[in-house]
C-alpha cells in the first residue's frame, strides 16, 4: 500500500482554455524580431533536473520478507531513505 500525498491544486491564473483555442494569424509572425547573432550566442540551454551527486545511488534487486517491507513502509513515506540510512550504519 502507497502512501498519498496531498494534490496541490496550483494555478497559472490565466485562461488556459482562451489561450489553446487561439490561432496565431500570419500579421502576427510579422511582430516576432527575427533572431540575430548575437541572440544565438547568448543563449543557453537549460536541462533542468537535479545537481549531479557526488555520492549517487546504485539501483539494485533485493529481496526481503513481505513482513518486514511492510513494516518500513508503514513508517511512512521516506522510509526506503531510513531503510538506506539504517543499513549504512551497519558495519
Amino acid at each position: 500500500m502507497t502512501a498519498k500525498k496531498p494534490v496541490s491544486r496550483r494555478s497559472l491564473k490565466s485562461d488556459l482554455s482562451r489561450v489553446d483555442a487561439h490561432k496565431v494569424k500570419r500579421e502576427e509572425y510579422e511582430e516576432l524580431p527575427e533572431f540575430t547573432e548575437e541572440m544565438l550566442a547568448r543563449a543557453r540551454i537549460n536541462k533542468g533536473g537535479r545537481p549531479v551527486s557526488s555520492n549517487p545511488r546504485k539501483l539494485i534487486s533485493l529481496r526481503l520478507p513481505a513482513d518486514v517491507i511492510e513494516r518500513w513502509k508503514a513508517t511512512g513515506p521516506g522510509w526506503q531513505t531510513r531503510m538506506a540510512e539504517r543499513l549504512s550504519r551497519v558495519r
